[in-house]
């Protein structure tokens, strides 16, 4: 069927591609253990990592939610791509030319995510090029008197759209994109006389995603005749949703992950101020409050989960201006602070100065400063409520600390909440012990209300220590779908028995040619307590039975999935991405044939009980046959624990 991308080169493709690469492009990953990688899952909401990539599979696995799949699989989950258009975009990454069945184009739709892409970078590249034009000397004043110069410009890729009712659209069409497809794209209106521009006579910042692919467009007012909004932004489109966005996060994201610190600013200058001055960090939203869904983008960026080591958690550092929208800015972010694991912080500007107007009047010190000097959001919030009562009055203090203690009450770590409680006491002048009393209250009706509310406990619970960061007592936003048939690791009991079956298999399953081919086969001949992984064990000797030659770990995985039944497709995927409990310094290959020789080893040795059982049961005089075949199964048995130790 013309149209289809073959399928050698879509396997090609497959196995070209570091996943990875990919995946890192949206979610930071630190290790796991032997050839596995974690981060926080990109597809459901959690505290503590349960999202592993094993790039010599080529796949990933989430322990929480249970997504499962290759680099295709993700792009598609990630970006709402179609297959073909995620082949297409691995295959443009690597420089791999496709081809196609009976030899036709690709199958193409109008106005699908990869044509949208394409007209937003159409319109980027037009924005750009007509910055250096007579028309927008406006703009470059603009730019200028905010202390950016070209290559500033450049940097952050800013243009400027021109004066004009259809000038993109036209240069549009030249390139061959279509009405519906601009229109979807919202690079240009529709009204009664048609299409039309969007963004005329403005300075114009292209929104990219963390791949650098360019979603949409921030345009900033610059003519006294233009009666639109001060700030005008792409629409909500198939690929612009603004509440996902981040503006500089493109640029930022490596310094994020590596420095463990997110700087949240205002405006689309204040990312470029940051930058500039050596806070390569600075990320702002586009046209809209930080909100639960940038907090997710953040987290994952930030790699931001709980370890039970305070002096390892990121920072999140958020700039207010001092007016009244910038105090309701406040307001919001700290109602949101809790959903990071990492600690939070504010950065006021002297004078109440943004980072781009502070970098213009004091220079870029100034602006490393304000980062520097920042206070802890608990700080910040607690001065702002004492600060709108009167402490120089009893009723004034009464008051303050009523409004006060809620905020101490919130705070998770015990030991600042302690010494809040030393310091709201000391700012409002009263008794520690008053102070104690008051946010012990505060707790107690917090309790009460969120118990009323849900029936259920805090699903902000501090993420515990976990292997496989799911399991019994996990936290609820790591639970396992009910939806998930089948066993589960998590369901596992953690006996010896089972764990070294469960160990075994994990060896097996993820390095197979560590075990070694005769390894292999003995563990898939040896008796299992667990009746789920005795399943899971059948389908290693099913896929073994077909040839070693597929220990290559991308055909290993599936060959066995496909032979145990559907419902036990999901404990072979997290046996496959399960950390190896390996000790640092020891070869991986003296790992794996141990937990392997280990379980042979037991079975050798049930297999000799059950025989001197048999023999002690057998009359050596009535049945002298089978006596003796008996004895000579049980010095075969002795033999093979002997050899087995020798090895």
């Amino acid at each position: 069927m013309a149209g289809l991308i073959r399928r050698n080169d879509i396997d090609e493709v497959r196995a070209r591609v570091n996943i990875a690469d990919i995946v890192g492009d949206y979610v930071t990953l630190k290790g796991a253990g032997v050839g596995s990688l974690k981060g926080l899952c990109p597809f459901h909401d959690e505290r503590s990592p349960s999202f592993h990539v094993r790039p010599q599979v080529g796949r990933y696995h989430c322990f929480g939610c249970g997504e499962d799949g290759d680099v295709f699989t993700f792009l598609q989950r990630m970006d709402h791509v179609s297959f073909s258009e995620a082949v297409e975009r691995m295959a443009a990454r690597i420089g791999f030319e496709l081809h196609y069945e009976d030899g036709g184009p690709a199958n193409r739709e109008q106005g699908n995510r990869a044509r949208l892409l394409a007209v937003n970078k159409a319109a980027s590249d037009f924005f750009v090029g007509q910055l250096a034009t007579a028309a927008a000397e406006p703009a470059r004043t603009f730019l200028g008197e905010r202390g950016f110069d070209p290559s500033a410009a450049e940097r952050f890729g800013v243009g400027f759209a021109p004066k004009s009712y259809d000038a993109l659209s036209k240069h549009l069409f030249t390139l061959g994109f279509t009405e519906a497809e601009l229109i979807a794209s919202g690079v240009v209106g529709q009204g009664d006389r048609g299409i039309y521009d969007r963004f005329r006579g403005r300075l114009v910042w292209p929104i990219r995603d963390t791949t650098g692919q360019t979603l949409g467009f921030g345009a900033r007012r610059l003519l006294d005749d233009d009666q639109g909004p001060k700030y005008l932004n792409t629409p909500e489109t198939a690929v612009y949703h603004k509440s996902q966005v981040l503006y500089g996060l493109d640029l930022a994201k490596r310094d994020i992950s590596r420095g463990k610190q997110v700087v949240v600013v205002e405006g689309y200058t204040d990312v470029m101020a940051c930058h500039l001055a050596g806070v390569t960090t600075a990320v702002a939203t586009c046209g809209t409050a930080f909100g639960v869904e940038h907090i997710k983008v953040v987290r994952r960026v930030l790699g931001d989960f709980d370890n039970g080591d305070s002096t390892a958690l990121g920072e999140v550092v958020f700039t207010f201006d001092p007016d009244e929208a910038g105090q309701k800015a406040a307001s919001r972010a700290f109602a949101e602070e809790q959903r990071f694991a990492a600690q939070t912080f504010v950065a006021v500007a002297p004078d109440g100065l943004d980072p781009c107007d502070l970098r213009l009047k004091r220079g870029d010190d100034a602006v490393r400063r304000l980062v520097a000097t920042k206070k802890p959001m608990f700080e910040f919030m607690v001065r702002r409520v004492l600060a709108q009562h009167d402490l120089d009055t009893v009723e004034g203090r009464v008051a303050a600390l009523r409004a006060s203690a809620p905020i101490v009450a919130g705070i998770r770590d015990r030991a600042l909440s302690v010494g809040y409680v030393r310091n709201l006491a000391g700012w409002l002048g009263v008794d520690p012990a008053e102070v104690s009393r008051a946010v012990s209250s505060a707790e107690r009706r917090g309790a009460s209300e969120k118990g009323a509310a849900s029936g259920q406990r805090d699903d902000r619970t501090d993420a515990r220590d976990d292997r496989f960061g799911a399991g019994p007592g996990a936290d609820a936003d790591n639970a396992v779908p009910e939806a998930m048939a089948g066993p589960s690791i998590a369901q596992l009991p953690s006996d010896p028995a089972t764990r070294l079956e469960r160990d075994a298999l994990m060896a097996v399953l993820q390095q197979p040619e560590q075990v070694g081919a005769d390894l292999v086969r003995r563990v898939s001949q040896a008796a299992f307590a667990n009746p789920s992984l005795a399943v899971v064990r059948d389908g290693v000797a099913a896929a073994f039975a077909e040839g070693e030659e597929g220990f290559a770990p991308s055909l290993w995985l599936d060959r066995v999935i496909a032979q145990v039944p559907a419902p036990f497709a999901t404990i072979v995927r997290e046996l496959s991405f399960a950390p190896l409990p390996e000790k640092a310094g020891r070869e991986l290959s003296v790992y794996c044939q141990g937990v392997a020789l280990s379980l042979i080893d037991r079975d050798l040795l049930r297999q000799k009980a059950e025989l001197l059982g048999r023999l002690q049961r057998t009359d050596a005089a009535g049945e002298p046959e089978r006596y003796s075949q008996l004895q000579r199964e049980l010095v075969r048995v002795e033999q093979e624990r002997r050899a087995l130790r020798e090895d």
